[in-house]
């Protein structure tokens, strides 16, 4: 069943008009409509509130949904890809244009001064990813290997909402890395026995329980192979990837899938491919130390008597920067806070229903392909900075997740941290 938007396509000519009247109605607060991508190589979890009639809505060809990305300017990389997959659009007045338009007409408005003329784009992304099983063990090219097609690298990094993991279905372990000691040349020989079943490279991983309102920091080149629970995923705004697993799920991986961002002439190049992995960062004898990430509670931007709570859930630096970083916001029945990040962000609404500025916000229970809930903003670097108020005006705590560009905080915790606030 594929539903009709409700809204419309804008033209080019409509959209600066269009902008302003959307900053001017949201003070800010750009409303946005879901953006659902399919994988080929994925069975839908069926835990992001998609209707069960549209699980295919793209054709069966083209795999189940399992993913919904947030505020995203980034395309999926698709083979089939409709011209605006992966895109997320604002809607306003019964219309809609990509956040990509806004950002091009709003420039430092929308993403702030220094990320427009660093970036002259949003550089990153959120998704929920959500399958039945795990994933094959794949990479995220570093920059100097995603360059060679055209592309960025991409870091990325993981928070289990509990809203959204009541299930954990089939394989709650997410492989990371390589056992220490693992040798490029045992890498190289799960290649060679690619067509052979399964080429075994789990064997020489390690797998992780995943714990729900717990996450990870994956940097670019390292190999993972996540697990089945429902993932909030922010990264950066790039969508290149390498599978090097064959078998998955009793799934056979096309080879293509490995070298999707290789260069043509290195497609074949086992040592080639073998180097686009990190390999210290792989056999890290205290990968979990230097990865894993529990929420931090930001005892500035929370209330003392617990009316309000912001927590960390994605912070550290990645190779020395602060590429990517999220928190989730809980406000009690009643209650209400204000909001003042001083850094644009993406919110999706996770639980309950309220108010967050001049728009309302809440989270639906079921959503069909092309309809429009209210459970998504864009928070403009114009609003951050001037603060907004979020009120709960329902029964249950009101929560949601906003997940920030590079360099957007003058500090984040590092990783390790939240072991200073555990109660040993």
């Amino acid at each position: 069943m594929l539903t009709k938007s409700r809204s419309q396509i804008a033209s080019k000519g409509e959209i600066p008009a269009l902008l302003a009247q959307a900053m001017e109605e949201g003070g800010g607060l750009l409303r946005l409509t879901p953006n659902w991508v399919p994988r080929v190589f994925c069975k839908p979890g069926r835990r992001i509130k998609l209707a069960q009639t549209d699980w295919y809505a793209l054709g069966l060809d083209r795999g189940g949904i399992d993913e919904r990305w947030f505020a995203s300017t980034t395309p999926a990389d698709n083979v089939g890809r409709t011209e605006d997959e992966g895109l997320s659009y604002v809607r306003v007045a019964g219309k809609r244009f990509t956040l990509v338009e806004a950002v091009d007409e709003g420039k430092g408005s929308i993403v702030g001064d220094a990320i427009w003329e660093t970036y002259k784009r949003w550089p990153v992304f959120s998704k929920f990813f959500d399958n039945l099983g795990p994933l094959p063990h794949h990479v995220h090219q570093m920059d100097k290997d995603a360059k060679l097609t055209g592309q960025e690298g991409k870091p990325e990094s993981y928070y289990y909402p509990p809203q959204l993991n009541a299930a954990e279905n089939r394989f709650d372990y997410t492989f990371m890395g390589l056992e220490p000691g693992t040798t490029k040349a045992q890498v190289r020989k799960c290649l060679e026995n690619w067509n052979k079943g399964d080429n075994g490279i789990l064997d020489l991983s390690k797998a992780y329980r995943l714990k729900p309102g717990t996450g990870w920091l994956v940097p670019a080149g390292v190999l993972h192979a996540p697990g089945s629970v429902c993932t909030y995923e922010p990264q950066w705004g790039s969508d290149v990837f390498g599978m090097f697993q064959s078998l998955t799920d009793h799934d056979a991986i096309s080879w293509d899938l490995l070298v999707k961002n290789v260069p043509e002439d290195k497609k074949f190049d086992l040592d080639f491919i073998v180097e686009q992995l990190d390999w210290e960062k792989n056999v890290d004898p205290y990968f979990k130390e230097h990865n894993y990430l529990e929420p931090i509670v930001d005892q500035e931007k929370s209330a003392p008597n617990g009316d309000y709570v912001d927590k960390w859930i994605v912070y550290g630096l990645i190779d020395g920067k602060q590429r990517i970083s999220a928190k989730e916001l809980t406000v009690q029945p009643g209650c209400k806070c204000v909001v003042k990040d001083g850094a644009a962000s993406g919110w999706i609404t996770t639980q309950g229903r309220g108010t967050m500025g001049k728009l309302n916000i809440e989270s639906p229970n079921m959503i069909h392909y092309g309809e429009e809930p209210d459970d998504e903003i864009f928070i403009t670097a114009t609003a951050a900075k001037e603060g907004f108020e979020i009120v709960n005006t329902g029964s249950e705590p009101l929560v949601g997740l906003r997940y920030f560009g590079p360099d957007s905080h003058k500090s984040v915790p590092m990783v390790g941290d939240y072991k200073k606030f555990l109660d040993l």
